[in-house]
C-alpha cells in the first residue's frame, strides 16, 4: 500500500500472520540464545509439576517472533528501503504458551507519525493469539521506524 493509503488505515486491522508452532526445539534454542534455561521452558518432566502442567514458551520468544510474524503478515508500504524496531509502548504477557501450540498475530495500526521527509513512525496494536483459546499470550503497542527512498510528496 502507499504512504497515502497507510494513513487511512489507522484504527483499522493491517494484517494477520499465518500461525507458527512453538514446539520444545524453539523454546530450547531460545533458552541457549538467552541463557535461559528455567525448569518452566526446558525440563519437560519437571515442568509437568508446575502450575502450567508442562514447559512453556518464555514470554521473550513470544515477544521476539513479533520480527517474523510481522513480516508474514503485517502492512507492506511501497517504497519502504528499511525497517526497525523503536521500542514498546506497552507490553503484557497475557497468557503462558504451552509447547506444541500454536501463535500468530494480530496487527492494527494505532498512529502513523512523519518524523522527517523520508521517515515515519507506525505504532501497531498487537495482539498475539494462541489457537484454541480465548485468551491471547501478548498485547503490546509496538513503534516501528520506516525509512523511504524518497521524501513523500
Amino acid at each position: 500500500m502507499t504512504r497515502d493509503e497507510l494513513n487511512t488505515m489507522i484504527g483499522k486491522e493491517v494484517g494477520t500472520s499465518k500461525w507458527f508452532l512453538i514446539d520444545q526445539s524453539r523454546i530450547d534454542s531460545f533458552a541457549d540464545v538467552t541463557e535461559d534455561w528455567q525448569y518452566i521452558h526446558v525440563d519437560p518432566d519437571k515442568a509437568k509439576d508446575s502450575p502450567f502442567g508442562g514447559t512453556i514458551a518464555h514470554g521473550f520468544l513470544t515477544l521476539s517472533m513479533l520480527s517474523a510474524m510481522v513480516y508474514d503478515g503485517g502492512p507492506k508500504v511501497d517504497g519502504v528501503v528499511m525497517g526497525v524496531n523503536y521500542g514498546f509502548d506497552k507490553v503484557r504477557f497475557v497468557s503462558p504458551v504451552k509447547v506444541g501450540t500454536k501463535v500468530r498475530a494480530v496487527f492494527t495500526l494505532d498512529a502513523v507519525d512523519q518524523k522527517g521527509p523520508n521517515e515515519i513512525q507506525t505504532t501497531l496494536g498487537v495482539t498475539v493469539e494462541i489457537e484454541g483459546q480465548d485468551k491471547p499470550a501478548l498485547v503490546a503497542q509496538w513503534l516501528g521506524r520506516r525509512y523511504f527512498a524518497e521524501a513523500a510528496a
